[in-house]
């Protein structure tokens, strides 16, 4: 057959033969079907079991439009989320569950936009539940955040931080329930380890180093610093935490004091006679008892077996300060550079100092946790050989610091990024900023090292004393801080002439005028653990502190003074007062007596009296 022939088959013409019917073709469309109407009368009636929003969609359609590929779409969910929410709060506790799963989903969204939605959406949403209601769904909640925290994208990493804010705030115990986990993305927000085969034998604290990222529209130093505010935060709620749980559990170590002081009742007279005011004598009596006890419920975050030790463990402890340490040196390296160092006493800006201040708040309160471990002082010990060297080093060598002020034109050429770099920390507090290093620092000195500790120390003297001298106002963080390192000295340097004079100096500024509540109460609890400790001792070791003499003379007159305007004050003044005369201190006594009948005459003006209990 040939190649023609073959061809002419293949494309062969059907012939169509009279009076026969055509072939149906095989596409051919079949048109002989009926078809007939569904009439569904019940789907389209209105919901009515749930709530809408004024775009008339229930929390339902909101949350399905949350998976959404378009991103104005997931916007916009949120948004009517937030609506629906205001306007029926009763679908939070029926739908906590799926809003809760759907919301933190889009903490990793690569739309901005949708992002900063969900953060208003929890920020509204977080005041709005309780702890007990989202401890079930935190580990979801804690899992998103850290994806957030660790993701690749630069945005994400920042608005992380957003979230960790709501949540630092509103669950500060549910959140540092997390802490192995997150101290973990923390030092990796601003780091990154080294992987190469010569540090495989070194220690963990070599294999980390500051990272610097190019696109990142903040500065490497900015980032870092808000970075650092957020890990200052989240170590300030850890403490405060393990601060609660030890005082839950050492309820009877007030019991056993026998210098602890006494509760006091006010009683004001009128109120009690026309049944205002009830007087409960005894500590639990009444018909609601404050019963303390020393069992608690384990905690809410973690299952059974399951607990996250975070640093709570000494070994988890020293672990991180050994991660963190090197980097918050070179931190402080980067903000105050060692070819800048001869022009320090002139200032330094603002910006790298508050590096500094989120740097020292770090350190110092990994020093508190440790303290709080620290049973026989083996971790101080640890802490000195490790770091004293390099902080006296870094941070004593230009001590102290001061502010830098700059001029108005100057501000005007400062980048644009700087409008991106939202700083927490806006007041300088340069003077917090050197009572903290030198809280920090005194930490790691004892009677024993004093010789060896004496250059620095006596700069830490010079500037506390000048500090307590100069009549400057102090607020209550700062004085704190003060008075915690005056009595640190005290107990570094315990001879007489030198606690003379930082108690001479305290005295100076307890007797300004116009202090406010909180400074007073600080100053008066600094004198009284001042006369407890000089009682404390034997009778051939004590002496009498010629400052403390004349202030616990001056205490009645000042209470006289103070009559009925401040209870809160009058009930501090009564308490040393009642232990001084216990004691049969002479000075305080005859003052007593000369001063006795004014303080009744203006505590019986007015009807009022206070009543000592216990």
């Amino acid at each position: 057959m040939t190649k023609k022939r073959k061809r002419q088959d293949d494309f062969q013409k059907v012939k169509l033969k009279v009076g026969k019917k055509k072939p149906r073709l095989e596409n051919a469309t079949v048109t002989n079907f009926k078809t007939k109407t569904i009439h569904l009368p019940e789907q389209l009636k209105e919901d009515g079991t749930l709530p809408t929003n004024n775009r008339k969609l229930n929390i339902k359609d909101l949350l399905s439009q949350m998976h959404h590929y378009n991103a104005g779409v997931k916007q916009s969910a949120l948004l009517g989320l937030k609506d629906l929410l205001s306007q029926y709060p009763f679908i939070i506790d029926a739908h906590l569950s799926n809003i809760l799963s759907e919301v933190t989903a889009v903490f990793t969204d690569k739309d901005a936009n949708v992002r900063l939605a969900a953060v208003q959406l929890l920020q509204f949403l977080a005041p709005k539940i309780r702890a007990e209601q989202i401890s079930p769904f935190f580990p979801l909640v804690s899992a998103h955040l850290s994806s957030a925290m660790t993701h690749i994208t630069e945005g994400i990493q920042e608005d992380s931080l957003k979230v960790l804010d709501i949540l630092l705030e509103q669950y500060p115990a549910l959140i540092t329930g997390r802490s192995s986990i997150l101290l973990k993305n923390f030092v990796e927000l601003i780091s990154h380890q080294q992987l190469s085969k010569g540090l495989v034998n070194r220690d963990r604290s070599q294999s980390w180093i500051l990272s610097v990222n190019p696109n990142r529209r903040l500065t490497s130093q900015q980032w870092r610093l808000k970075v650092l505010v957020r890990l200052s935060k989240f170590l300030q709620a850890l403490a405060d935490g393990s601060s609660r749980l030890r005082e839950s559990e050492g309820l009877q170590e007030q019991k056993e004091n026998p210098h602890a002081t006494s509760n006091s009742i006010f009683i004001n007279w009128k109120e009690h006679a026309n049944d205002q005011q009830h007087i409960q004598v005894y500590e639990h009596g009444g018909s609601q008892p404050n019963v303390s006890s020393q069992f608690r419920l384990r905690y809410l975050v973690g299952g059974l077996g399951n607990v996250d030790e975070g640093l709570s463990s000494t070994e988890n402890l020293k672990g991180f300060i050994e991660i963190i340490i090197p980097l918050l040196i070179e931190c402080w390296i980067e903000a105050v550079p060692p070819h800048l160092a001869a022009s320090v006493g002139n200032g330094i800006e603002r910006e790298p100092l508050q590096v500094m201040q989120q740097v020292l708040n770090i350190i110092s309160l990994l020093w508190k946790l440790s303290k709080q471990h620290d049973e026989t002082h083996k971790l101080e010990s640890w802490l000195r050989k490790n770091y004293l060297i390099d902080f006296k080093h870094h941070f004593m060598n230009n001590f102290p610091y001061a502010l830098k002020e700059i001029s108005k034109h100057r501000r005007k050429e400062t980048n644009k990024s700087i409008k991106h770099c939202t700083v927490l920390s806006n007041n300088v507090d340069h003077l917090l900023l050197n009572l903290t290093l030198s809280d920090i620092m005194v930490s790691l000195a004892n009677a024993s090292t004093l010789q060896k500790d004496s250059n620095w120390i006596e700069m830490i003297r010079k500037f506390i004393t000048e500090t307590l001298e100069d009549g400057s106002r102090l607020n209550s963080k700062q004085l704190n801080r003060l008075l915690g390192v005056s009595w640190r000295l005290m107990q570094i340097q315990p001879n007489r002439e030198a606690t003379e004079s930082l108690i001479k100096a305290v005295y100076t500024l307890y007797q300004q005028r116009c202090l406010s509540l909180p400074v007073r109460t600080l100053l008066l609890k600094f004198f009284s653990k001042i006369y407890q400790k000089e009682e404390l001792r034997s009778y051939r070791v004590r002496y009498r502190s010629k400052v403390l003499s004349r202030w616990l003379a001056g205490l009645p007159l000042q209470l006289a003074h103070l009559g009925s305007r401040n209870p809160e004050l009058s009930t501090q003044l009564i308490d040393i007062i009642h232990t001084a005369a216990a004691r049969a201190n002479k000075e305080l006594l005859r003052s007593l007596q000369v001063t006795a009948l004014r303080i009744y005459d203006h505590h019986f003006l007015d009807g009022s009296l206070q009543l000592k209990s216990g």
